[in-house]
């Protein structure tokens, strides 16, 4: 009888490793996910209305790992900054990137990519005044594979305001 229950005991025994020792396949994934910072990392552009500062700038792109091939259209990312150095009011609309080769001739998006180059920003700034925000856009595949962005062009799309606030002093005195 104690024979029987250790029988028992090594048959239950085998039987467990020889249904945990199944065959299981590990997928491992065929994509990653792969992020390159611009350099430099920080840049300002200063024209006659705006200061324009960019931070923290980085590409994102997922790649097939066999082939090494960008999959989707690679994203732009960072922050960015606007500074009004105008005396007037002036009302932002958008902010909209152009990509230029060393030679400073655009860089087309191909057929089927993604195409987010432009920034929403809606916001009317007093002279001094700061906003801020982040940058998500899309960059063409070939400004990265290529390796052939020069440059990136920045637009600020806006519109000055027409109301001038101005203040009345009445030189007389009322009684």
């Amino acid at each position: 009888m104690h024979l029987k229950k250790i029988m028992v005991l090594l048959a239950c025994l085998t039987l467990g490793f020889i249904s945990c020792a199944k065959e299981q396949k590990v997928e491992t994934p065929t994509q990653e996910e792969i992020t390159k910072n611009l350099v430099p990392p920080k840049t300002e552009v200063k024209g006659p209305a705006f200061l324009v500062e960019l931070s923290d700038m980085k590409t994102v792109m997922t790649v097939n790992i066999a082939s090494k091939e960008i999959i989707e259209t690679p994203k732009l990312n960072g922050n960015i900054k606007i500074t009004n150095k105008s005396m007037d009011i002036l009302d932002i609309q958008a902010v909209t990137l152009e990509y230029l080769d060393e030679a400073g001739k655009p860089i087309a998006f191909s057929s089927g990519e993604k195409v987010a180059n432009v920034y929403s920003f809606w916001k009317a700034l007093k002279p001094e005044e700061v906003a801020q925000g982040t940058l998500d856009a899309t960059i063409p595949r070939k400004a990265i594979k290529e390796k052939a962005l020069g440059k990136i062009e920045i637009n600020v799309v806006y519109v000055p305001s027409p109301l001038k606030r101005e203040t009345l002093t009445l030189p007389e005195k009322i009684e």
